[in-house]
């Protein structure tokens, strides 16, 4: 499996949606997330990571709040997000990068 750096240092733009299980807005990003990659498809990768199992890489990001959203582009942080972020906004930022 690959490492988080290697995960994010990819040529094309990289989601992250740091989510938990048991968190009510997380599961309404499920589908935005799902509608943004059939749009962009091959464009971006978008993985998901559960703060509860992935609590030094949150802590690394500073994610305090769930959802939060972390685009990284050849591995640097371009944008960031906390909160459920429509589907057209997401577009407009990974298209922008």
């Amino acid at each position: 499996m690959a490492s988080f750096s290697e995960i994010i240092n990819q040529d094309k733009p990289v989601l992250v949606d740091f989510f938990a299980e048991w968190c009510g807005p997380c599961k309404m990003m499920a589908p935005i997330l799902q509608e943004v990659k059939k749009t962009l498809n091959e464009r971006v990768s978008i993985i998901k990571i559960d703060v509860d199992k992935n609590q030094k890489l949150a802590a690394t990001y500073q994610v305090r709040g769930v959802p939060t959203l972390i685009l990284f582009k050849h591995g640097k942080q371009v944008w960031r997000q906390s909160g459920v972020v429509q589907k057209n906004d997401i577009i407009q930022v990974i298209s922008s990068v």
